[in-house]
């Protein structure tokens, strides 16, 4: 089994949780995941399967969308509503257009420290591990790009959005700096990923609907083939002779002024994926080929 699932991952599981009930569910050993979402968030969340997870470190940079929820007033310190307070403040009276305008301010690329509570790595050590010790370390910030922001409504204290945003993006820590924007402070009380890259919530399974699909034998009516998450990168399709080449790792000519990407996906003649090659020196060289048929 090759391919990958988009899963509607339920609140209260870790991302890691996930894929060891797709391993049980399937057989299969070799799963992984695009991308971490928070234990306390539900959404999008697509699982590499079989000879896919080869391709999981193209899906890293794969834009995100999320609907989140921030209330204003009460700062914790995990950011989110699990944490404990830390600090409350009076909310002032704001309107749609200006919280509108602060939410727009946010757009294009900035600067962005990850919380404390997150699992980057400082010095080989996760840092939710030292956060969990009561210690707060120094972070260095990491360049974010909000694409879009889209305010949706604002009422008893509580601001809901959309956001499209890169790779890297806390939307907790994104909460509360709006929070400070509008002059108090804030947490992010819901948390909902809607889409990565092409995978969205409305075409996403949910785990019981998993489930149920295995026990009819129709698991596979959900596996999705494993270049759906490779839509960004151009394709290159090729005869039986240059297919049969580079099914077998060989390198095949090919005109590199008319090939200008890092990355191409390769096709056969019948429009089946068979490799990531990129074009050097009018010489298009298989990187990962894909022998799974």
């Amino acid at each position: 089994m090759h391919g990958i699932l988009n899963i509607l991952k339920p609140a209260g599981m870790t991302s890691h949780d996930v894929v060891v009930f797709i391993r049980r569910l399937t057989g299969v050993r070799k799963c992984g995941h695009t991308g971490t979402l928070d234990p306390g968030a539900a959404g999008v969340l697509p699982i590499c399967v079989g000879q896919a997870t080869r391709i999981a470190e193209y899906c890293l940079e794969m834009e995100k969308s999320y609907r989140a929820e921030i209330t204003l007033g009460t700062a914790t310190d995990t950011e989110d509503a699990s944490g404990t307070v830390l600090k409350q403040k009076e909310v002032g009276s704001y309107t749609e257009a200006q919280i509108d305008a602060v939410l727009k301010s946010f757009l294009g690329w900035r600067l962005q420290t990850p919380p404390m509570y997150s699992a980057v790595k400082i010095a080989g050590q996760k840092l939710y591990e030292r956060a969990r010790k009561g210690e707060t370390i120094p972070r260095p910030a990491r360049q974010i790009h909000i694409f879009k922001v889209t305010f949706l409504s604002y009422r008893e204290n509580k601001i809901m959005f959309d956001v499209t945003c890169s790779r890297g993006t806390y939307i907790r820590t994104l909460c509360r700096e709006i929070a400070e924007a509008l002059g108090t402070v804030g947490h992010m009380s819901f948390l909902l990923r809607t889409k990565v890259g092409p995978f969205t919530l409305q075409e996403a399974y949910t785990l019981e609907e998993l489930c149920q699909l295995h026990e009819k034998n129709n698991l596979k009516e959900a596996l999705l083939p494993l270049d759906t998450a490779l839509y960004h990168l151009p394709a290159i399709n090729l005869d039986t002779k240059a297919a049969k080449a580079i099914k077998n790792g060989r390198a095949v000519p090919i005109d590199s002024k008319t090939h200008d990407s890092p990355l191409f996906r390769v096709y056969g003649p019948k429009q089946e994926f068979l490799a990531l090659a990129k074009v050097s020196k009018n010489m298009l060289l298989p990187q990962k080929v894909f022998l799974y048929r």
